[in-house]
């Protein structure tokens, strides 16, 4: 062999390197494998032969762990491949995928165990009748078995299914003795569990503690055997016990994939609402978002507005729409805010400073503008903002309040017009140029004049934003009053620098097409003919 056919071969893992590092985390034992699994009433299978002696590093005994002790040929191959290759952990991991079903056989036997021995047990209650007469064998698909001596009586009383197949007499009226098998088992161990819990005194108490999984699993087996106290039991524990969100996804799939009808009611009580608590979602978010306008904790009330805005924003994308929020609602708090607003600032104007913290003069007004803010950014995000355009272009009363007052206590309400601005130009607000006019017409001097007091006073003001949204919105008016708002733009910049917004970028558009790209419409020459042809039916 070729010194590179050697080397591609170390590459690939075929050969081993010395060089290579060795991970003890790749070290598996090999465990003994059981096809068949009897019960402790019926004969124990033959023994096996014994293992070789541990090395004399092992601490554990035979007693104490019989299956982890590697036998000799691993124990040899250990020293003469110190370093294994990639062919060997492959196969070391195939060995330990094989050995994994041991562990459900393991936790069978305990249960068989417990299951025959019920005096050290005292969960069960099948005393006094008498030695098991149904032979009950439960099959895998992977053809692994569990034979258990069962009680027809037991059966018959727990489980419709049970009652109705052992249920048959022979041509003489007299019972028969009855060998049961259920075969293509998902999990045996489950059923195995079902059985078992039909001998339990107190169902709910023995599922405690235990795995939602199995639970479900055991509901599953439960449903498919008609055995109407278990179902019971298991639905009563998974109504008792939190879900993560994984495990709510889990629950309701399998509840409406049984069919439980009115044995689940109480387990759905949990996540589906009845008919009259969905008629008043209007009423409970009039009431959440009332709440947090009215707020006393500022600390409180941001962090209630961020869930609240995510949680809406979930529910409109891609969730069944439970809360179906009004518009009218959502408009009746944009009039209140608006109200408030007006009321702030007409006592700015009229209170005597030396009456009035000017501090909590600029708070309440900051207050009330942020509130309106998060009202609006619910209606652009449910679709609903173009109705507001209009009645924020309208606010003649509070522009002129707003003129009358310093800069430094009314800047936030020029992020209203500003938050206008963007979605317009985004697309996502669709009003007529008549309203996109009377919007800057009543509010564009008044965010020239905050807009450096905007950018310097709060961090979440992006100016490049609300340029780019001003811009846009600006261009999609006619060109004359393009022209008219530039130009009056022009000068003010020039005057103002960096405390006016930067909108080159419209200038430049705005001067292209009334002086470079002018466009004529030119006239149409094609004759469109349309023939239509009639058919006899």
């Amino acid at each position: 062999m070729s010194t590179r056919e050697v080397s591609t071969m170390i590459k690939q893992g075929f050969i081993s390197d010395p060089t290579l590092s060795f991970s003890p985390s790749r070290t598996t034992t090999t465990t003994p494998s059981f096809s068949r699994l009897y019960s402790p009433s019926s004969s124990p299978p033959p023994p096996l032969s014994p293992p070789p002696p541990p090395p004399p590093q092992s601490h554990l005994s035979d007693s104490a762990n019989p299956m982890a002790r590697p036998s000799q040929t691993q124990t040899q191959s250990s020293h003469h491949h110190p370093h294994p290759t990639l062919f060997e952990m492959m196969s070391q991991e195939q060995l330990h995928e094989a050995s994994r079903p041991i562990k459900s056989q393991s936790r069978i036997f305990k249960l068989l165990s417990d299951f025959n021995n019920p005096t050290s047990n005292g969960g069960f209650s099948y005393h006094g009748v008498g030695p098991g007469d149904v032979r009950l064998t439960v099959v895998g698909k992977d053809g692994f078995r569990v034979c258990m001596d069962v009680h027809k009586r037991v059966l018959a009383e727990k489980s419709r299914f049970f009652a109705e197949k052992l249920a048959r007499r022979d041509k003489d009226n007299r019972e028969m003795m009855h060998m049961v098998e259920i075969s293509e088992c998902d999990d045996v161990e489950v059923y195995v569990e079902a059985v078992v819990l039909m001998y339990c005194e107190d169902m709910k108490r023995r599922l405690v503690g235990e795995d939602l999984d199995k639970v479900l699993a055991l509901l599953k087996v439960s449903a498919a055997i008609m055995f109407d106290s278990g179902i019971l039991s298991c639905l009563e524990y998974l109504e008792a016990i939190p879900w993560s969100d994984n495990e709510e996804e889990k629950v309701i799939s399998l509840l409406i994939q049984l069919d439980l009808h009115d044995s689940a009611t109480e387990v759905l009580q949990r996540v589906i609402a009845e008919p009259s608590t969905s008629t008043r979602a209007d009423d409970i978010f009039l009431k959440l978002l009332s709440g947090i306008l009215q707020a006393k904790d500022d600390k409180a009330r941001r962090e209630m507005k961020t869930l609240i805005s995510r949680l809406l924003r979930e529910d409109a994308s891609g969730y069944d729409n439970k809360l179906d929020v009004s518009k009218e609602t959502l408009y009746s708090l944009c009039h209140r805010c608006l109200s408030s607003l007006i009321l702030c600032l007409s006592e700015a104007t009229c209170t005597d400073d030396s009456r009035r913290d000017r501090g909590a003069i600029m708070a309440e007004i900051a207050r009330e503008a942020d509130n309106m803010q998060w009202i609006v950014d619910i209606l652009i995000d449910k679709k609903m903002g173009d109705e507001f355009v209009k009645l924020w272009a309208d606010q003649k009363e509070l522009a002129m309040l707003h003129s009358k007052i310093p800069i430094m206590y009314r800047h936030e309400i020029s992020r209203i017009t500003a938050q206008l601005c963007i979605a317009i130009g985004r697309g996502r607000l669709l009003v007529p140029k008549d309203t996109r006019f009377s919007l800057l017409s009543t509010w564009l001097e008044a965010l020239y004049e905050d807009f450096g007091w905007m950018r310097r006073a709060s961090r979440s003001v992006d100016r490049k934003l609300v340029e780019d949204g001003l811009s846009q919105t600006i261009l999609t008016l006619p060109l004359l009053q393009q022209q008219a708002i530039l130009l009056n733009w022009f000068d003010r910049f020039l005057n103002k620098g960096s405390d006016c917004p930067n909108i080159q970028r419209a200038f430049e558009v705005w001067w292209r097409r009334a002086f470079i790209r002018q466009h004529v419409a030119e006239q149409d020459n094609s004759h469109l003919q349309i023939t239509v042809c009639d058919y006899p039916k």
